[in-house]
């Protein structure tokens, strides 16, 4: 117990009042005893971190006015009711009129005792949350949404800061917050004014990512009717975010190469530069300097990319910082299902959450508080692909008829084995399926797989 934390103690008769204080003192809880609800309810604030005692029968003010006071002050103080008369219908009216518990005397001390011992953490609790979300308040006031106290994020704030118009190179692991640290960067910078624009390299279809980011003229190809502006112009004095750039196809890395190097592009089916002024961004969960050595990522590029890099810490690696950043979540969740009183986790289900792993960092941490908040029960959490699986392996037991639809239930099985393996990379899949980018898209679209499936 902190010794912020008091319990007033309020009873007309002193004897009883002195007893009852003498029990609680000597399990070490600091007592403050009033004779009086009016000289009780003056000292209490909404910052105030304790419990309130009270007895019911009391002259000028009884307990259950008493408590109605409280409540108006903050209604999650907790106030425990006595009394000596035996009434079941009081006791359940003070419960559903707020009050934390209602002993009848006489009661046992251990009885007493325990329901302090849990108004108190109610109150603890309550009051941690409030302080993380104050602090979660105050961060997205100064326009830094990235939640946390560890030293880790406290330094990466302070790389945000003295960060001016330099290419940066982000690392980290899947669900580590790169693209939030990407705008974060973007808004520290004197770009902030200007457009974000926001690329997943590994999401785009080959067949389309060279006219998404360069634009196209009218009739650079079939279906193109009139002159489109790509994302790097679009982008002009602003910042390209190029997230999974590790999946970006290497006839199209020299390309970017170029952007990086010599602020041009030209639009496919165009022969004219167009100079642009752009801050590039990158972001990847593999090490590009091994890629590099095994042909999968051009050097040139890395080394171009790699002007500043900012490694991300994986949630495992600052768990201190998982009480805030599960309140800030809650918080969110709250409000996409619109549930204006956001629940309170206990200290025992936060020390469980911070027992875990945390593969899919703060992305798997964001699915728990959504559970959280709808009330969902928290099974064990399945692999990446295990219920398209299982799925699959349900429909090897009883194939379907014809020689085309078992060949088809196969193919998925390998395809969806694959990009489990590889938590839904699509270059390691094709790569290691013998398959070019766009037939494995193709095969996917057709077999009804889905990448967000398997990350």
């Amino acid at each position: 117990m902190t010794t912020d934390e008091k319990i007033f103690l309020v009873d007309d008769e002193k004897v009883v009042r002195l007893s009852l204080k003498r029990e609680l003192q000597n399990k070490n809880y600091a007592v403050e005893d009033f004779e009086s609800a009016k000289d009780a309810l003056a000292a209490i604030s909404e910052d105030w971190p304790g419990v309130l005692v009270s007895d019911v029968m009391m002259p000028k003010m009884n307990g259950l006015s008493l408590m109605e006071k409280v409540r108006e002050v903050d209604p999650e103080i907790p106030v425990i009711l006595i009394t000596g008369q035996d009434n079941i219908a009081m006791a359940v009216q003070a419960i559903q009129n707020g009050a934390y518990d209602f002993l009848e005397k006489p009661f046992a001390t251990e009885t007493f005792i325990e329901a302090i011992r849990r108004a108190m953490e109610k109150r603890r609790l309550v009051m941690e949350v409030r302080r993380l979300r104050s602090k979660i308040n105050k961060q997205s006031e100064a326009s830094n949404t990235i939640i946390g106290k560890s030293s880790g994020i406290e330094r990466l704030r302070q790389v945000i800061t003295s960060i001016a118009d330099a290419d940066i190179l982000i690392l980290g692991e899947t669900g580590t917050g790169k693209d939030l640290v990407a705008q974060n960067i973007h808004q520290a910078s004197k770009r902030r004014n200007h457009n974000f624009t926001a690329i997943n390299c590994g999401a785009m279809p080959e067949s389309i990512i060279e006219s998404e980011l360069f634009g196209h003229e009218a009739g650079a190809f079939t279906g193109a009717d009139r002159r489109r502006i790509g994302k790097f112009e679009y982008a002009n004095k602003g910042t390209v975010f190029l997230d999974e750039i590790e999946s970006m196809p290497l006839h199209l890395q020299v390309k970017i190469l170029r952007v990086i190097q010599e602020k041009v592009i030209e639009r496919v089916g165009s022969n004219e530069t167009i100079p642009i002024d752009i801050r590039i961004i990158a972001a990847t969960k593999t090490d590009l300097k091994l890629a590099s050595e095994k042909n999968l990522f051009r050097e040139d590029l890395y080394y171009r990319l790699n002007v500043v890099q900012i490694t991300l810490p994986p949630l495992r690696e600052r768990i201190e910082d998982l009480p805030m950043l599960f309140q800030h979540l809650i918080m969110n969740a709250c409000s996409r299902y619109h549930q204006e009183t956001p629940p309170i986790p206990t200290s025992e289900y936060i020390q469980e959450l911070q027992t875990r792993r945390w593969e899919g960092n703060i992305r798997e941490l964001k699915n728990e508080a959504d559970k959280f908040v709808l009330g969902l029960p928290q099974p064990s959490e399945p692999e990446p692909g295990n219920e398209i699986q299982l799925s699959i392996q349900q429909t090897l037991k009883n194939p379907p008829t014809g020689l085309n639809n078992q060949l088809a239930v196969i193919e998925k099985s390998l395809i969806a084995q694959e990009l489990t393996r590889n938590r839904g990379d699509i270059k390691r899949t094709y790569t290691n399926l013998g398959l070019s980018r766009q037939t494995l898209y193709n095969r996917l679209n057709a077999l009804g797989l889905k990448r967000k499936d398997f990350i």
